[in-house]
């Protein structure tokens, strides 16, 4: 459209012009020639000049939205930014930090070895979302629990409120994997070595002029495992958590994004969905996907996925969630130690088995929170909480502050979970009804979007921790929520 338009223009301005000029200079031969040119030649100047302009509205030049593309082989790619909304919606715009390789990318090189339980090169494909569950639709994977990090990169680095002019950004993301480190080195005996990448990283970020503006303040990381992987408090105590990375001075003037904050000491922690398998390309698969989860048929009342754990505690109440759903004819139990374990790493089937049921379990695991929470959640099941830590004091930018609208507690130190079926049948038809359409209403919210995404107009996970952040920003760093 606009090279014809152009042409177009072109041909207006230049070819009436001569023929205007003969016309004026046989009826008005009392004026000089010299006239002429000069009011041809400002003429053709100022057309020039509102051509310009024109350019300059249609086309503004900025560096708020350039990106680099979600396939490193394509980056170089003339249609690299053709995934991006051209503007950055109600700010904040954020600057990404170009860490040097040994704090993120390069640590993917041996993904063999990022992990002492297991090997992360399949979960570490697709920057982050692992393996395609089908080769028909590339909106759904193999997602890991604990690759949040990777994720929230990717999606940082194509986000229409990305600038690479540090002077304008109002936040300043740190993409390091510590996640990935921690895991890493979770067997490593010399305590030293494990704290030493974070404090290269910490020592680096401080040198930079853009972290003496406020002290960090307007900084913030995103990591993809719990807060106690990087809360050892002491080189020469107990041997608890991979390293010191949240103790360190630096890091604690930053907010620190992580699937599970210390509820207690963490004031500068912010709960994030763990990563689930759904990563939509556009809007319209989102509401396709809200719409068959309001509509799923539920026979089962309740259902648990999970398995016993070790400890008193944890022991206790997963033990007496595991034998009443067995005994229950309304519950659906899958025991991931037992014969069905293998529906347990199947996200088809977990997917299928919570959407066919009313209320999921979701009791502490190795600690408070579970990725089963957000499973639940994309499967419009209610989750049924039995701690206040597993989502009630982590996700406060993501969760409704009435808990009551889309889940319920039962206390595991109380009477009523003992009788969990009796408990949730006392709830009101209708409002069963109405917490389900509210836990809907929530998927795009926990939801990462897919880094590529197109025509995705509704915020993500990650759309909303920024807007919380500069929210957080405005209001002073060192305030709460």
């Amino acid at each position: 459209m606009f090279p014809e338009f152009f042409s177009m223009f072109l041909r207006k301005q230049t070819a009436p012009i001569p023929c205007s000029f003969d016309r004026e200079r046989s009826s008005k031969n009392k004026k000089p020639l010299l006239n002429h040119y000069v009011t041809y030649n400002s003429f053709l100047v100022l057309s020039l000049l509102l051509w310009f302009l024109l350019l300059y509205i249609c086309f503004p030049t900025t560096t708020h939205t350039k990106s680099t593309d979600f396939h490193p082989q394509t980056r170089n790619s003339p249609n690299r930014t053709r995934h991006l909304r051209p503007t950055c919606p109600g700010g904040p715009y954020v600057y990404v930090y170009d860490l040097p390789a040994e704090f993120n990318t390069a640590l993917l090189q041996d993904c063999h070895r990022l992990s002492v339980y297991t090997d992360m090169c399949p979960h570490v494909e697709n920057r982050g979302l692992g393996r395609r569950l089908s080769s028909s639709d590339n909106s759904w994977f193999a997602t890991y629990q604990f690759i949040a990090e990777i994720i929230f990169h990717a999606r940082m680095e194509n986000h229409p409120c990305r600038t690479r002019d540090p002077h304008v950004a109002k936040l300043f993301y740190v993409p390091f994997y510590g996640g990935l480190h921690a895991s890493s080195k979770l067997r490593e005996p010399n305590i030293t070595e494990r704290d030493a990448l974070a404090v290269r990283l910490v020592d680096f970020i401080q040198a930079q002029p853009t972290w003496r503006k406020n002290n960090g303040r307007d900084h913030f990381l995103a990591l993809g495992r719990t807060a106690w992987d990087f809360m050892r408090s002491n080189a020469n105590g107990p041997d608890f958590g991979a390293n010191c990375l949240l103790n360190l001075n630096a890091v604690q003037n930053m907010s620190v994004l992580t699937v599970e904050r210390n509820p207690w000491t963490g004031s500068n922690q912010f709960g994030i969905p763990y990563a689930s398998y759904f990563h939509p390309y556009t809007s319209a698969e989102m509401v396709t996907w809200q719409n068959k989860m309001t509509q799923s048929n539920r026979p089962h009342l309740f259902t648990f996925i999970g398995a016993p754990r070790k400890g008193l505690e944890k022991a206790a109440i997963r033990d007496d969630i595991i034998r009443q759903c067995d005994m229950s004819s309304k519950c659906r139990l899958v025991n991931c130690r037992g014969e069905q374990a293998d529906l347990c790493y199947d996200p088809a089937q977990v997917l299928k088995i919570m959407s066919q049921s009313e209320f999921c379990l979701q009791a502490p695991g190795d600690s408070f929170t579970r990725r089963s929470t957000f499973d639940s959640i994309l499967a419009g099941c209610i989750p049924v909480f039995f701690s206040p830590h597993t989502a009630y004091t982590q996700y406060l930018w993501y969760l409704p502050a009435t808990a009551t609208d889309y889940s319920v507690h039962i206390d595991e130190k109380g009477d009523g979970r003992m009788r969990i079926e009796e408990e949730l049948l006392k709830i009101p038809r209708e409002k069963v009804k109405k917490m389900r359409e509210r836990v809907v209403k929530l998927i795009p919210n926990v939801t990462y979007k897919h880094p590529n995404a197109t025509d995705f107009e509704l915020m993500d996970a990650v759309d909303v921790a920024l807007a919380a952040l500069s929210k957080r920003m405005s209001r002073g760093a060192d305030m709460s929520l």
